[in-house]
């Protein structure tokens, strides 16, 4: 073992005997925590699917770190993947015009629905927004239809992406916690209910939608040149 390996051993074990400390003293119980989130959410976020409320709410800066971690990662890929050239790829067989044709507005329905329910049953903006990517892709992977339009693609993402941003300032304005429910709670259970979740949801869905469409788009014209 030469100095450098020598160094480089001491300093991992350096490292791992202070994670270990560090973690030995933090208060961690998870146990306990699971169990107060699901006693006080329903009441303080007004959602049924406590996932919501733990995305949304008690962790939404983890949320839109995730949705910063999408959007560099899309953009990176865009611009690299990205050359403006002619797509030359044959149309596909006729099972696969077909189906995309079909399957077209069901997952658009099912992609919606799976948004807008996501404060009350499994499932979110995350969730919704890959079925809507996938509604979008399978034309262009079929080629029965024109390439997505990035432009287009480019507006929804930023437009959501504002919009969660303004409605978490607009939650630490005014509830003194960053995507805090605005509006009220209402009625767990009911559609309109858990306050602003519901509309953060929305702009999840969109913007991982256009994102993951327009990194699939990017992927799939790169391979066909």
């Amino acid at each position: 073992m030469n100095l450098r390996q020598l160094t480089s051993l001491i300093f991992l074990i350096g490292l791992g005997l202070l994670l270990a400390s560090v973690i030995k003293s933090l208060p961690l119980d998870t146990g306990r925590v699971g169990a107060e989130i699901l006693k006080i959410a329903p009441a303080e976020i007004g959602t049924a699917n406590i996932v919501t409320s733990i995305v949304l709410a008690y962790r939404g800066l983890d949320t839109l770190g995730e949705l910063t971690i999408l959007f560099v990662a899309a953009t990176a890929a865009g611009m690299v993947l990205g050359r403006g050239r002619i797509n030359t790829t044959p149309q596909a067989g006729f099972i696969l015009r077909t189906a995309s044709f079909v399957l077209f507005p069901f997952l658009i329905i099912t992609g919606s629905y799976i948004i807008i329910h996501g404060h009350l049953t499994p499932g979110g903006g995350f969730q919704g927004g890959a079925i809507l990517a996938v509604a979008f892709f399978l034309p262009v992977l079929a080629s029965v239809g024109n390439s997505l339009d990035h432009r287009t693609s480019s507006i929804i993402e930023g437009f959501a992406g504002i919009t969660f941003i303004v409605v978490g300032l607009l939650a630490l304005l005014n509830q003194g916690h960053f995507l805090a429910p605005l509006f009220g709670v209402g009625t767990v259970g009911e559609l309109i209910s858990a306050g602003s979740l519901p509309l953060l949801y929305m702009a999840v869905g969109l913007k991982v939608g256009a994102e993951l469409a327009a990194l699939l788009v990017s992927l799939a014209e790169s391979e066909s040149y």
